[in-house]
């Protein structure tokens, strides 16, 4: 979306193709396209829940188009395959727009994407489909209840499958259902510069509603934005915008002063400057990525928080550094995963991961481990963390680097709720309505 556009829907068809067509992550594809955008503020919210509310429901779309069109969707165009998507969901979504509006305002994007054919295409399917919009039922959950619950509740029938088996029915359609929501936005307080308090109440004068987090004494839970640009503008060396289930791992590692500190797959950074800040910017983070353009996230995000103890080298963390060995007191491996307890957060990942994938990731999260592991002095510890669901990914590789590593041992932590002393941590969402998430904590005893 260029920054003249001031057709709401042309925006987010743009965006929509950069996402399908081009493999762009949708909060960051949305946030580029809005920033400078003419549109007044509820032109970018109609943008904001037109490429949101499409992405999520991508696959139930393409079923109601399927069981609409003569022909298969292959030999449909990809812009007009968008446009077909953007229109269905008004149509079945978006009760406050009008039908008619809907369809007229397609056809008006295939004419300037295509031709008069593609126009008259367009306006056949939209309107077919209005006439027999009582007739496009899903199965129901007695007919295929994996079939439903993907269509109804906009996830892929594989994962349905994954779930049911794993959680059972019932909780399968409130993880889903989690994933739907909006996300809250939450935040990091820098409390090397202010504290969780002070930080509120300047937030709360500037006219933004927040809340303490429960999960994290560093975190906030902003309930009112309204800007994300005006927020970082002001506020940006006291905050760092990250996921309340991902601030628990400077939590359960829990760094001193002066410590040395390696953090394996550190960017973009929210991790590794937390990890500073409960160190109080003493001591020495060496910050590792596999991409020069990652550690340059790192390095900027220090620079923001006033941060100078992070020193980051681009070094494959499943590859050992033999002068590294024995050198640290705390290592962070936050492994390459899955994702699939961030889903709500990343719309576009439901869709672009696939099943066969998943065998690819324990692998890597055991080499990445062992490799951390050789990092830790005697008596240092080594956190494992995941942002997955997978217990192929989680407890399985947890227990395997146990039974491959003698010298080290689990290591009680407590609940950060509960209290409970345990040695691993499981979030999932549809129970602790959070991100999903997993820790495990070692120390190295010989």
């Amino acid at each position: 979306m260029t920054s003249q556009t001031t057709n709401p829907r042309l925006g987010a068809l743009l965006i929509l193709n950069s996402i399908f067509l081009e493999g762009a992550y949708a909060n960051l594809a949305l946030s580029k396209a809005l920033n400078g955008s003419p549109l007044d503020r509820r032109d970018k919210a109609l943008v904001t829940e037109l490429v949101y509310g499409t992405v999520k429901a991508q696959g139930t779309l393409d079923w109601l188009l399927e069981k609409s069109i003569n022909r298969p969707m292959r030999k449909v165009t990809p812009i007009v395959h968008n446009i077909l998507r953007m229109a269905v969901y008004q149509i079945f979504y978006l009760s406050k727009i009008p039908p008619s509006a809907a369809c007229n305002e397609a056809v008006e994007l295939a004419k300037k994407f295509g031709n008069e054919g593609m126009a008259k295409f367009v306006n056949g399917v939209l309107r077919g489909m209005l006439r027999n919009k009582e007739k496009l039922q899903f199965p129901s959950i007695e007919q295929n209840e994996p079939l439903h619950i993907a269509l109804t509740y906009m996830h892929p029938e594989w994962l349905v499958q994954r779930w049911r088996y794993r959680f059972g029915t019932e909780d399968t359609i409130k993880l889903c259902q989690y994933d739907n929501k909006t996300p809250n936005l939450t935040m990091r307080v820098n409390t090397l510069l202010i504290s969780r308090d002070q930080l509120a109440e300047k937030l709360k004068a500037a006219g933004l509603e927040v809340h303490p987090s429960q999960w994290s004494k560093d975190g906030l839970v902003c309930d009112k934005l309204t800007s994300l640009q005006e927020l970082m503008t002001k506020f940006g060396q006291y905050i760092y915008i990250q996921d309340e289930s991902s601030m628990l791992v400077a939590d359960v590692l829990h760094p001193q002063e002066g410590e040395t500190v390696f953090d394996l797959c550190s960017a973009p950074g929210g991790k590794t400057t937390h990890l500073a800040q409960k160190m109080g910017n003493k001591g020495r983070i060496q910050a590792t990525d596999i991409y020069e353009h990652k550690l340059q996230l790192v390095r900027e995000n220090a620079r923001r928080l006033h941060i100078n103890i992070i020193h980051t080298e681009l070094q494959d963390g499943s590859q050992v550094r033999p002068e590294w060995q024995g050198k640290a007191d705390k290592v962070l491996v936050d492994a390459p995963c899955s994702g699939l307890g961030v889903l709500g957060r990343r719309a576009e990942a439901r869709w672009t991961k696939k099943e066969k994938d998943l065998s690819k990731f324990p692998f890597l999260q055991k080499k990445i481990l062992a490799a951390g592991a050789s990092y830790v002095k005697v008596g240092g510890r080594l956190l494992y963390s995941t942002c997955t669901l997978e217990r192929d990914e989680n407890t399985r590789v947890a227990a395997d680097f146990l039974q491959k590593h003698p010298d080290f041992k689990a290591v009680e932590f407590s609940h950060p709720l509960t209290g409970e002393k345990i040695t691993e941590l499981q979030l999932l969402p549809q129970k602790d309505n959070i991100d999903g998430f997993y820790l495990a904590l070692f120390e190295r005893i010989k």
